[in-house]
């Protein structure tokens, strides 16, 4: 069988059987392997439906007028399928229905106007849902495509609906060999990318996911960390320079809190609350992803506060007021 022939049927949905004994009767639309199933509005009873001949029997009034309502949304079916032939655009089954419904199809997208569209979206969610540092690393990613596409395709945008793996496999290298960036780094770029194209998929500017079959390659991450004898002998180590010794702090400060520097250089006395036994929490909102958290204020990081909080109270323009506890 043509997949690029259109294949039109009625079928009886004798499951959707109503109290007077009557079905329904379904359309189905195929075209290039793909199907669009949509109701007709029209009822009958199963036994006088003959689906080899896509019939309503035995001929009376009702019946035939069920039977040109079929024959009517075959030719409404097949007029939309012709007018999709000669308008020069590249569409699937879901156009056809679209197009006989006499709802407008859904447009051909380019890679870059579809990024253009989701950073649009995000800009205006900032501060809301996103925050703006994440915000920016979607920029920088559309940037990067725009140059890849100029300097590896030698053109400014390319076709979602022409999208396959090898893109993905283009842009790894491109960005290994030509911006010399971390596997790491790439794997969040193709990330960011991948993302976006949900939106493809959710709008149905695309029907398929074109890297559903992509891995990203494997990263082995060294993690580094103190052992408990060296943040004690840290912690025991006074510095000679008030600046390193604040650094210190700060950093000891998060070991005890596991708050990143981002949320740790937003505290204020807001954030720190009497919780549910009694003692002292922290309670903030996490600057990227903006999800609530809260977590116990240790003695050890309590008394970090309270040596600045001393030392801001006396001479207002201490260092650490001005990088840290409080705001």
């Amino acid at each position: 069988m043509n997949i690029n022939k259109i294949r039109i049927l009625f079928v009886i949905a004798i499951s959707r059987m109503n109290r007077k004994g009557l079905a329904p009767l379904k359309c189905r639309i195929t075209y290039k392997g793909k199907r669009k199933i949509f109701a007709t509005g029209l009822f009958t009873n199963p036994k006088n439906w003959y689906s080899k001949q896509q019939k309503v029997k035995p001929p009376n009034e009702e019946n035939s007028f069920i039977n040109s309502q079929l024959s009517l949304i075959i030719n409404k079916i097949n007029q939309a399928f012709l007018f999709l032939q000669h308008s020069n655009h590249n569409f699937d089954v879901d156009d056809i229905y679209l197009t006989y419904k006499g709802e407008n199809i859904k447009e051909d997208k380019t890679l870059m106007e579809l990024f253009t569209i989701y950073n649009e979206r995000m800009h205006k969610l900032i501060d809301k849902v996103y925050a703006r540092k994440y915000y920016m690393k979607f920029v920088e990613t559309e940037n990067t495509l725009k140059k890849f596409l100029k300097d590896y395709y030698k053109r400014k945008d390319f076709q979602l609906n022409k999208l396959t793996l090898k893109f993905l496999d283009d842009y790894d290298y491109y960005l290994k060999s030509e911006r010399s960036l971390k596997q790491i780094t790439i794997n969040k770029n193709i990330q960011r990318l991948r993302r976006v194209l949900k939106l493809a998929l959710s709008e149905r500017y695309i029907s398929n996911d074109p890297f559903i079959l992509y891995k990203p390659k494997r990263v082995v991450k060294e993690i580094v960390f103190l052992t408990p004898d060296e943040l004690s002998r840290l912690e025991k180590h006074n510095f000679a320079q008030d600046r390193l010794e604040l650094v210190k702090n700060l950093f000891i400060f998060c070991c005890y809190t596991g708050l990143a520097y981002r949320e740790m250089s937003s505290l204020t006395k807001e954030s720190i609350n009497i919780g549910f036994d009694g003692n002292l929490w922290i309670d903030m909102y996490r600057q990227k992803t903006k999800k609530h958290f809260s977590v116990p204020l240790l003695d050890k990081a309590k008394s970090i506060l309270d040596i600045y909080e001393d030392r801001c109270k006396a001479k207002s323009n201490n260092l650490a007021q001005k990088n840290l506890l409080y705001n």
